[in-house]
């Protein structure tokens, strides 16, 4: 679920995989690679991903459906 979400969250942005690496400072391929889940997400970048999206950080795991962050 994880994969799928930060995929549709950029696909919702209508961003493509090498501008969500500028924005989290990667390459294309590593973030290829996290949204395949070839590759395990830091939890700087899970950071990164949840702020730039205003999602929390249990929406993109999976652990909730509520996409609003904590305040």
């Amino acid at each position: 679920m994880l994969y799928r979400r930060i995929r549709d969250l950029r696909e919702d942005k209508d961003l493509t995989q090498t501008e969500m690496g500028k924005i989290l400072m990667c390459s294309q391929r590593v973030y290829s690679n996290y949204e395949c889940g070839e590759l395990d997400i830091p939890t700087e970048i899970l950071i990164k991903l949840a702020k730039y999206h205003n999602v929390s950080v249990d929406y993109i795991l999976g652990i909730t459906d509520n996409k609003q962050p904590y305040k």
